[in-house]
C-alpha cells in the first residue's frame, strides 16, 4: 500500500507541472492526460502506473493521471478534448457510443483495449440487516458519485430486483472515499461501488471494520441481462482479497480505455504498446494489470478500436 501512495503522490505531483492535453502527434512533444477516477478505486491506481510507462516509453511525452468521477465523468472529458486517454465501465462506454442512457448523443471515443472486470460491491454496516439486495429498501444508500459508471450499475441493479432507486431508498450520491468514511460515521446504511479487486477503500473499511459485509448480488443479475444484455456478466469475489471470511457471486462488467477518434494513428499505436509491453510494471502498482491480454485486449465492442490500435493487435497476431 505504501508503493502505491508513492506512485500516486508522484502521479499528482507531475499533473500539476503538466496540465492536460494535446495527443494530437505520433509520440514526440505529448503531455497526456488521464481521466481515472477516485483516490481510493482502482483507476486512479492503475492509472497514475499508466502515467508513468507512458512518460517512460514513448519518447517526449508526458503523461498524468487525473481526478475524476470516474466512467460517465471521463467519457464527457474525452469528448470535450479535456483528457486524452479514459478508463470507463463498458457499459457507459456502449451508452456513449449508442448516444444512450446519460448521453444524449454518439460520443467521438474509441477503445484502446479491454482491460479487466470490475465487480459489483454492495456494502452494508456494521449492525445493518440486509442480506440481498432488495432488503435495501427504506435504507441510507450512496449510489456512488454523478457521472459515474457505479451509479449507472447501481440504478439498474436496484430496478431489477424491483427497487426505484430515486424514491425506495434514501439516496445519497458519495465518492467510494466519502462512502467509506460515511459507514464509519455511522451516516450511511450501505454503498455501491463498482471496480477492481481489490479496492483501496474496501480495504481501509474491512480494516477498521471487520464486522461490514458485503452482499451477494447475482439476484439481480437476470434482470440486468434482460434489459441491458450481455455486458453484464456474473463474477466471484473471494472475500480474503479483503481480509474477510467467504464468498459471493456478484454483477460484473469489462473495463475499458477510451481515447478520442481523433487521436493519430501512430500515438495510439504507441500508448496500446506500452500498455502491452510494459504489464509487468503495472501489475506492480495494482495487481488487476495481471489480466493484461493482446486477445482480450480487442473485445471492446460494441465500440470500434482506434485504427491505431487495431495495428497493434494485428502486428501481435
Amino acid at each position: 500500500m505504501k508503493r502505491i501512495i508513492a506512485v500516486l503522490a508522484a502521479a499528482v505531483l507531475a499533473a500539476g507541472a503538466a496540465g492536460c492535453g494535446g495527443g494530437a502527434g505520433g509520440g514526440r512533444g505529448n503531455r497526456l492526460s488521464i481521466a481515472t477516477g477516485g483516490t481510493t478505486g482502482v483507476y486512479y491506481v492503475y492509472g497514475g502506473g499508466l502515467a508513468k510507462q507512458l512518460s517512460d516509453g514513448i519518447a517526449d511525452t508526458q503523461a498524468t493521471a487525473s481526478v475524476t468521477s470516474a466512467s460517465v465523468e471521463n467519457i464527457k472529458l474525452l469528448a470535450t478534448g479535456k483528457a486524452d486517454i479514459g478508463f470507463s465501465q463498458s457499459d457507459t462506454a456502449a451508452d456513449a457510443v449508442n448516444g444512450t442512457g446519460t448521453f444524449t448523443a454518439k460520443q467521438p471515443v474509441k477503445a484502446i483495449a479491454r482491460i479487466y472486470d470490475n465487480y459489483a460491491h454492495v456494502v452494508v454496516a456494521p449492525g445493518v440487516k440486509a442480506d440481498k439486495v432488495a432488503d435495501l429498501k427504506g435504507k441510507r444508500v450512496s449510489l456512488g458519485p454523478p457521472n459515474s459508471g457505479t451509479q449507472v450499475v447501481a440504478r439498474r441493479m436496484l430496478e431489477a430486483v424491483g427497487l426505484a432507486p430515486d424514491t425506495d431508498v434514501s439516496k445519497q450520491q458519495l465518492s467510494i472515499n466519502e462512502s467509506v468514511q460515511a459507514v464509519k460515521d455511522g451516516t450511511i446504511d450501505a454503498f455501491f461501488w463498482v471496480g477492481g479487486l481489490p479496492t483501496a477503500g474496501v480495504v481501509d473499511l474491512a480494516s477498521s471494520r471487520p464486522d461490514m459485509r458485503m452482499l451477494d448480488t447475482s439476484d439481480a443479475l437476470a434482470g440486468m441481462r434482460a434489459k441491458y444484455g450481455e455486458e453484464y456478466v456474473g463474477l466471484d469475489i473471494d472475500l480474503s482479497v479483503y481480509k474477510l471470511k467467504g464468498a459471493i457471486k456478484t454483477v460484473g462488467v469489462a473495463n475499458v480505455l477510451l481515447v478520442p477518434d481523433s487521436m493519430s494513428e501512430q500515438l495510439a499505436y504507441d500508448i496500446t504498446r506500452v500498455l502491452f509491453e510494459r504489464k509487468a510494471q503495472l501489475a506492480a502498482v495494482h495487481p488487476e494489470a495481471n489480466k493484461l491480454d493482446p486477445k482480450l485486449g480487442q473485445q471492446v465492442a460494441p465500440v470500434q478500436l482506434h485504427p491505431g490500435a487495431a495495428r497493434y493487435y494485428k502486428e501481435k497476431a
